[in-house]
């Protein structure tokens, strides 16, 4: 479910038409839904509420302060993966018993920052990781809790460059090594394994691989158990789905189905790291129109947001619908199948300005008739939208608005040329 909506043939987020946040801030521009961000998370918390989780919301889908500081408000933990989303996290509000720290590539100085702030756990992902951070912790005097990240070698269950769990990628400990790693450190007094991580990639569309993911963490928290280590969490990570094109994604409860009474079974707390789940649905991409062109037998809009300002369709092949803010007299709302095929509607690729091929949005997208001047809304882009921006060909980047109700504010302003230099040294 999000909060936008078509009303009089002009496109709302909440109660707030599009064109004019659009008039008001520029595009091209974030617009996010309070309602919907929060309308998210409340899933999550009801369909797992029978095992009390610690829901750690993902910076890295969207760092915003306005938005981690909106989770923190509503019950929610972090999940970060650098010193700079840990600190993100605390300035949200939150102490270091509700942050987890991921990634595979944590650096001294950040195992010092996490142990001196308090993270709740690192989700460890290598054997050499794991003798690096017990050497930061004796010198600084602590000790690290740790979750030992397995890769369950899963079947491929979505694109090949989210695909988290199966053989060969750089994360996690391999599942037929991952025992003898934790037998190595049994006796370290500055390492105590206390939970199982295990994050499948992103996004999932169904709850099978997380049923085939718990049925062989409940075998590895026994087994590590006999080892003498205290398992006291499992930690799922996220990577539940999202409707992209249609209804396509589960609901929270039917993952909920699936991880639940493993984690009963398993005597353990649960951590949950999601980010498209909440996030993904509740913002959208405005853009304006610049020109249209014919080339080649190709019909092509191009509007002012790039590649620099969402590159997943460039970097994943991703899709996200796209339709006018306001369509053409006689055009409908965004229609359920993307598929099918409006009378009037002209496949067309959406691109930007930027000085690549690979620069668009959508291609072979059939879409109504627009002008110079039109708005698009490109949906779904909450997510691994502005959180991966750049200002790739010098371009600043775009300004971000939360909507609440009839209310809306600036949560980041667009930045300047001279924003664009401002870091490098003066020639």
């Amino acid at each position: 479910m999000d909060h936008f909506h078509y009303k009089n043939d002009l496109l709302n987020c909440e109660d707030v038409p599009v064109s004019e946040l659009a008039k008001q801030y520029g595009t091209p521009l974030y617009v996010y839904s309070q309602r919907t961000l929060l309308h998210h998370l409340a899933q999550l918390q009801r369909a797992f509420a029978a095992v009390d989780p610690l829901i750690c919301y993902s910076v890295k889908t969207n760092g915003n302060l306005h938005i981690c500081k909106l989770m923190a408000e509503h019950g929610s933990g972090f999940d970060v993966t650098s010193g700079g989303e840990l600190y993100r996290a605390l300035k949200a509000g939150v102490t270091g018993e509700k942050i987890v720290f991921a990634g595979v590539g944590k650096t001294a100085a950040e195992f010092r920052y996490a142990l001196e702030v308090g993270v709740k756990m690192f989700n460890v992902e290598s054997d050499a990781e794991l003798h690096a951070l017990g050497e930061v912790a004796g010198s600084v005097g602590k000790v690290a809790s740790v979750a030992l990240r397995v890769n369950p070698a899963l079947p491929p269950k979505t694109h090949v460059k989210t695909d988290t769990s199966v053989k060969g990628t750089k994360f996690g400990l391999d599942i037929d090594s991952i025992l003898e790693v934790a037998q190595g450190v049994a006796d370290n007094r500055k390492l105590r394994v206390c939970g199982l991580h295990m994050h499948l990639g992103s996004p999932i569309l169904s709850a099978q691989p997380y049923r085939e993911g718990v049925e062989k963490g409940l075998v590895l928290i026994d087994r590590l158990r006999k080892q003498g280590h205290p398992i006291e969490t499992i930690n799922m990570g996220g990577g539940f789905g999202i409707h992209y094109r249609k209804q396509e994604a589960p609901p929270a409860d039917a993952f909920a189905e699936v991880i639940v009474p493993a984690v009963k079974q398993a005597g353990c707390k649960l951590v949950l790291e999601p980010g498209r789940f909440i996030v993904g649905n509740a913002g959208i991409l405005v853009s304006r129109v610049i020109y249209t062109k014919d080339s080649g037998g190709r019909h092509f809009i191009i509007q002012d947001a790039a590649m620099n300002d969402l590159i997943r369709p460039t970097l994943y092949d991703s899709f996200h619908r796209i339709w006018p803010v306001a369509p053409a007299s006689g055009f409908p709302a965004p229609p359920d199948d993307y598929e099918a095929e409006i009378p009037g509607t002209v496949k067309n690729d959406v691109v930007g300005p930027v000085c690549e091929s690979g620069d668009f949005l959508a291609k072979d997208r059939r879409l109504p008739p627009v002008q110079p001047d039109d708005l698009l809304a490109t949906f779904s882009a909450g997510a691994y939208g502005m959180a991966m921006a750049s200002n790739y060909n010098s371009r600043p980047r775009a300004a971000e608005v939360l909507v609440d109700g009839k209310n809306h504010r600036l949560i980041r302003r667009r930045e300047t040329f001279e924003d664009l230099v401002r870091p490098e040294i003066e020639v």
